[in-house]
């Protein structure tokens, strides 16, 4: 199950050794409910091995307004603090698990 990133709890997620991938979105954005599904099953995939979540930007605005996110659904894919990748719109589930999988490499 997708990991509930919150403004509260980002920045102790972004200390994991292991790859953290974010889901920006908001409940009224219909791509972003489209992707919503592929999260969950790269979140299962990679259960132990990666930190994979959902951020809602209407619930926590401090979070989506420091890294600027203007357009949802935005994924970011981070790696010790830093932003590995960065995926506007929706993507492939091939798409993070490569990009996860060139992290963990």
């Amino acid at each position: 199950m997708a990991f509930k990133f919150t403004d509260s709890n980002f920045e102790e997620q972004m200390q994991s050794d292991q790859p953290v991938l974010v889901d920006f979105w908001a409940e009224w954005c219909g791509p972003c409910v489209a992707l919503g599904p592929t999260i969950e099953e790269v979140a299962s995939e990679f259960d132990s091995k990666a930190v994979v979540g959902k951020l809602n930007v209407d619930e926590n605005p401090e979070t989506a307004g420091r890294f600027g996110i203007r357009s949802i659904p935005t994924v970011l894919l981070m790696h010790k603090g830093e932003v590995v990748q960065k995926f506007v719109g929706v993507q492939p589930k091939a798409t993070f698990v490569d990009a996860i999988n060139a992290v963990l490499a």
